[in-house]
């Protein structure tokens, strides 16, 4: 037991020298060793990353290449609105830009829906005093061929052009066009109105001279002729003694300009002057005001004549204008909200209240009737003089949002919001139109003649004659997909690829630093530094009273063995080494 004591105390002798030797701090004695073997061979960060031994290492140095032009190319662009750019390059308008094709030859199916009031109780109506009876008949569906011609860009960032429509009749989605309607007379009508302020013998000569002429309150008409134009005597007559600026065409038509290369020169800008104006007129014909009234806001002409509105993501604006000359007028559209079109976002727009409203109440429209001419009730809009003079007035179809007394005078209206009301559906950040409904009512104004005998019981009164419905239910496929990709599909694929970038090149770099870091813990130098500081110690232990006393305590040190770790640079491992 004594000499089991006596061994027991020398091994507690010789640890305690051992610690204080510093035997623990060999470890980091090795870590300076390391540190100053790597200082001496002149190594920097970026070398470690990409050699071995000095010796470049050409797949890892093509890793830290692809990590770092990951990152910085994901740095890049998340600092910069590039995709934004790319997106206007080809939204601004220019000679080969992508939207210069869809909005010189669209291609879209655009339809003109008319609807004409047949007239069911005439006689009864000038002979008994009945209200008019009216049978909506219709729809007569024309589809319109439009494209852009005779275009000039400028250089102040505005393009010229003319429309060129054609209107081709669509029997399968139509009424009967043959069909006889029942209308008023227009040109009878208006010729007996206008005759009040001419006197009371000119009066008597009107009156001979339709007497006469056998003409009568009422025509019997089909729908295309009454749209594209019927031969009439009095339009013959108005049409060769008029002055050049108020002549009519030859033939009586409500729509007959329509078809052809129309007058109108639009000149409006491209957008490279600011998207703030982007799509909206900046001329007509010339000048930059409406010629057909005196004051503004009558006379503005800012407004998109419907093929591009400023970008609301950019003007942050609630009110968008659509310019059309049947409208003798640009019709403002308020914002409603958001909502969406075959998975693509767009802003929702209708009239706003004010639209027609009577001029006492909205000093906006008090232009529209100046001086002491005829101001009309709620609902209702003056276009005569884009009608040559004749007393025609706008509307919404049915009268719908119009004054109660204008229904009241009428039999067989209807109005409902879904049918009559007007709206665009505009994509907020392209400033596109994928869906656009313009409906309106064409009214004529009569003013009772008395003394004008074939017309003297026509009461005074705001007769419907027709309302048509035109625009576009869905853009084409290839409009479709372009503002899918530069919407809704790169508001998802920009911040992944960016941001995916800098987390690819960001993970790319660690592990290239992490291997590094590995590789230069565990080289073959770092291990040949660690086992000759064992050896050392190993040493001062085998020369120590207790082992030298007890050599098989020795041969545990002796037989210790370690095998070199091969570096990576591909040579043979060395062979195992004893201590």
């Amino acid at each position: 037991m004594d000499m089991v004591n006596s061994t027991l105390f020398k091994l507690y002798i010789c640890c305690r020298k051992l610690w204080k030797m510093g035997l623990y701090k060999q470890f980091f004695r090795f870590g300076r060793r390391r540190s100053n073997y790597m200082a001496s061979t002149a190594f920097t960060p970026l070398p470690m990353l990409v050699s071995d031994q000095g010796k470049i290492r050409t797949n890892r140095l093509i890793i830290v290449v692809v990590g770092l032009f990951a990152l910085a190319i994901g740095i890049l662009l998340s600092s910069v609105p590039w995709l934004d750019y790319l997106i206007l390059k080809h939204l601004r308008l220019s000679n080969g830009s992508l939207s210069y094709y869809y909005w010189q030859k669209p291609g879209v199916v655009r339809l003109t829906k008319v609807y004409i009031f047949n007239v069911t109780n005439p006689e009864n109506f000038l002979n008994l005093g009945e209200k008019p009876k009216l049978n909506e008949i219709g729809p007569f569906v024309y589809r319109e061929n439009m494209e852009k011609v005779n275009i000039k860009f400028h250089d102040n960032g505005t393009v010229s052009y003319q429309h060129k429509k054609i209107l081709q009749f669509v029997p399968e989605l139509s009424v009967n066009k043959n069909e006889k309607l029942t209308v008023p007379n227009i040109p009878m009508l208006t010729l007996a109105s206008l005759s009040n302020s001419l006197g009371f013998i000119i009066q008597k000569a009107i009156s001979f001279a339709l007497t006469m002429g056998n003409y009568q309150p009422f025509v019997e008409v089909t729908a295309d002729e009454l749209v594209f134009g019927y031969e009439d005597p009095l339009v013959t007559l108005a049409h060769n003694f008029y002055p050049k600026t108020k002549r009519p065409m030859g033939k009586m038509g409500l729509l007959i300009k329509r078809n052809g290369t129309l007058d109108e020169v639009h000149t409006i800008n491209t957008g490279y002057t600011g998207m703030e104006k982007f799509g909206l007129l900046d001329k007509l014909n010339g000048i930059d005001r409406l010629p057909y009234w005196e004051d503004p806001p009558c006379t503005d002409i800012v407004a998109s004549e419907g093929s591009f509105f400023p970008p609301r993501d950019v003007t942050q604006s609630d009110i968008v204008a659509l310019y059309d000359k049947d409208l003798c007028r640009i019709l403002p559209f308020q914002y409603r909200g958001p909502t969406s079109k075959q998975g693509i976002s767009v802003d929702l727009y209708t009239p706003p209240d004010y639209v027609f409203e009577t001029a006492s109440k909205e000093s906006r429209n008090r232009c529209y009737c100046p001086g002491a001419e005829y101001c009309p009730p709620k609902g209702l809009q003056n276009i005569s003089p884009c009608q040559y003079d004749a007393p025609v007035y706008l509307s919404f179809p049915h009268f719908y949002n119009a004054d109660a007394s204008l229904l009241k005078s009428i039999d067989g209206l209807e109005p409902i919001k879904e049918k009559h009301e007007n709206y665009v559906k505009i994509q907020p950040k392209l400033g596109v139109p994928l869906e656009i409904k313009l409906r309106v009512q064409l009214n004529l104004r009569v003013d009772q003649a008395e003394n004008v005998r074939p017309v003297s019981t026509f009461p005074s009164m705001m007769f419907p004659i027709m309302w048509l419905e035109e625009g576009i239910d869905e853009v084409t496929p290839a409009i479709r997909r372009w503002v899918y990709l530069a919407t809704t599909f790169s508001d998802l694929a920009c911040p992944i690829f960016t941001y995916g970038s800098i987390v690819t090149g960001s993970c790319i770099l660690i592990g290239v630093f992490i291997n590094t870091y590995k590789s230069l813990v565990f080289t073959k130098q770092s291990i040949e530094i660690g086992m000759k500081t064992l050896r050392r110690n190993g040493a001062y232990l085998s020369n120590h009273s207790l082992f030298s006393q007890q050599p098989h305590r020795l041969s545990l040190i002796v037989r210790n063995s370690y095998v070199l770790l091969d570096d990576g640079d591909g040579a043979t491992p060395d062979r195992e080494k004893a201590c």
